[in-house]
């Protein structure tokens, strides 16, 4: 999943869907056990029958933690089958759990593991007590379970989510009771087009087309709720905000047993729910006032957004998936591009093109005169002919107003070549000034590009207040050129946990001694600087991908 698509799960409350659940091989072996004893097999063929198929379904789904730990469960299950006993899911789920963290005690950490435990705990355990509830209160058994299910998942999940995401999702309850009718067609489509593949290829295509409703319908669902209006609110992240939120929801699941405390809980959920819901839509906190640039949260790659009147702006570069910068761009309310400028071609800064058109127009694109690689080239093309946006080639005196936003191309001077990576350097490098403040943004200019600018400039020219720190913060800088920015802020674009050991820690040591405010990415979410009354300020968005 590419991590926009993660973050929509993460922020509708759905990641327990993302992981290998009993649920799903409750599914698989559902359809098992009914074809076995239509078939009127005896308890240890149908027990041997299951077993086959649960051992392919590992097989299949990989043994990851979660698919593993519903293998251990089903296992369990079945002996139980084999031997002519009832089977009890919760002491097979208790078993299965404790068996699985005595041999590998790193799955007690694992995120995964810990939602899909918890999420079918919650459907043992809950979810039976809460659909009797309301089929006693005259609620038909259907929409009893439809409602009790994923009610029992949240409230479960929900404090490893809130850990997760630093909030709490308002839609995460309807967006799972959304999505229930979909995951077992999703689930038993899937494995169908994977068994076939083989020997049916025919059959294989024909299921994994059918296959992609139900999964269209998941993945429709999540981003639609996570672009709801203050469809979540911020709440303390990590292990002391899951125990937060874990003792406050024991606590009122105790309380509420209580019919006149179950009444006052609800009034108070409802007013404050009502009475923050207007000011969550109001003040909803993003974009920050008065910003002059802002760095998205993209993952390990770069999209920077510049205001440049209501509702548009221009936008340098696109991040590595679409999905990233499309969700950026509407959070800041941007309905139209002005420009899109392309620092250069490599797919960690073009990769979502597709995201900066989607549902936009696009007036215009700007490029360096250096086409490579010819695959990120080729997509920025085409997809600004699709939309028939003009695309042209720019070199440095290159210069561009709109909405008191003034853009300077200031290099590449000439083409570097034979360079540890002549892509980036040969990057174009943009000064922007906006409400009395510069902004440099270098693309990914490496250590060769970045002294040809200051050997053609000097170190006046390069001077900015605010940075986008060059290449994601690697360790290929001049730190003459980062001298000569002397930033008050750094903004660093990086991924979370990346394979390429940025941001640099020596650079961000000397920035920071230089008196810059480094914000990055990876950390902090979406990160503005911002014009105020008294200098230049910084805002963090917070839920990074």
């Amino acid at each position: 999943m590419e991590p926009g698509l993660q973050e929509n799960f993460r922020s509708t409350g759905m990641t327990h869907l993302t992981a290998v659940s009993g649920a799903n091989v409750a599914i698989i072996l559902g359809v098992v056990l009914y074809a076995v004893r239509w078939a009127r097999a005896g308890p240890v063929v149908t027990a041997l029958v299951c077993a086959v198929a649960l051992a392919g379904f590992v097989i299949l789904a990989r043994p990851s933690a979660s698919v593993v730990r519903a293998a251990a469960m089903g296992a369990i299950g079945l002996l139980g089958l084999a031997a002519g006993r009832p089977r009890a899911a919760v002491p097979a789920l208790a078993a299965g759990v404790a068996g699985l963290i005595f041999v590998d005690p790193e799955l007690a950490g694992d995120i995964g593991f810990a939602l899909s435990v918890l999420a079918t705990g919650g459907l043992l355990l809950l979810a039976p007590k809460w659909r009797d509830a309301l089929q006693r209160r005259g609620w038909p058994a259907w929409a009893a379970e439809a409602l009790a299910v994923p009610a029992a998942a949240q409230v479960t999940c929900g404090p490893v989510v809130a850990g997760i995401s630093a909030s709490v999702s308002f839609v995460a309850v309807p967006a799972n009771l959304l999505v229930v009718p979909a995951i077992a067609p999703a689930t038993l489509l899937g494995v169908s087009a994977a068994v076939l593949s083989p020997v049916w290829p025919t059959g294989a295509e024909f299921a994994a087309w059918a296959g992609q409703w139900p999964t269209r319908w998941l993945v429709l669902v999540a981003t639609r709720g996570a672009n709801v209006p203050a469809g979540a609110l911020p709440w303390p992240g990590g292990v002391l905000g899951a125990l937060l939120l874990a003792v406050l929801t024991v606590a009122s699941l105790i309380a509420t047993r209580r019919p006149l405390v179950r009444r006052l809980v609800a009034v108070i959920a409802a007013s404050a729910v009502l009475g923050a819901l207007p000011v969550r839509l109001i003040a909803a906190g993003w974009p920050p006032p008065r910003w002059i640039v802002v760095t998205c949260a993209v993952g390990q790659g770069d999209a920077v957004v510049l205001p440049a009147g209501e509702g548009r702006a221009v936008v340098v570069d696109a991040g590595p998936d679409a999905t990233g910068v499309d969700h950026c761009l509407r959070r800041l309310g941007v309905r139209r591009v002005a420009l899109f400028v392309v620092s250069h071609f490599h797919v960690d800064h073009v990769g979502g093109v597709a995201g900066v058109f989607r549902g936009r127009t696009v007036a215009g694109v700007v490029a360096p005169d250096w086409p490579e690689p010819p695959a990120g080239y080729a997509g920025v093309a085409a997809e600004a002919a699709r939309a028939r946006a003009p695309m042209a080639a720019v070199t440095p005196g290159w210069r561009y107003a709109i909405g008191g936003l003034e853009l300077t191309v200031i290099g590449p001077f000439e083409p570097l070549q034979g360079t540890s990576s002549d892509p980036n350097n040969n990057s174009l490098v943009l000064r922007a000034r906006i409400s009395g403040r510069t902004v440099l943004l270098p693309g990914d200019a490496e250590t060769e590009e970045q002294e040809e600018l200051l050997s053609h400039l000097g170190r006046t020219a390069v001077r900015a207040d605010v940075l986008k720190v060059s290449h994601h913060g690697s360790a290929y800088q001049s730190p003459e050129f980062v001298d000569a920015v002397d930033p008050a802020v750094a903004l660093v674009s990086v991924g979370r946990d990346n394979d390429y050991g940025h941001p640099n820690a020596a650079l961000l040591d000397r920035l920071a001694r230089g008196g810059a405010r480094v914000m990055r990415t990876d950390q902090q979410g979406d990160v503005a600087a911002v014009q105020t009354m008294t200098g230049l300020g910084v805002v963090a968005r917070g839920s990074p991908p």
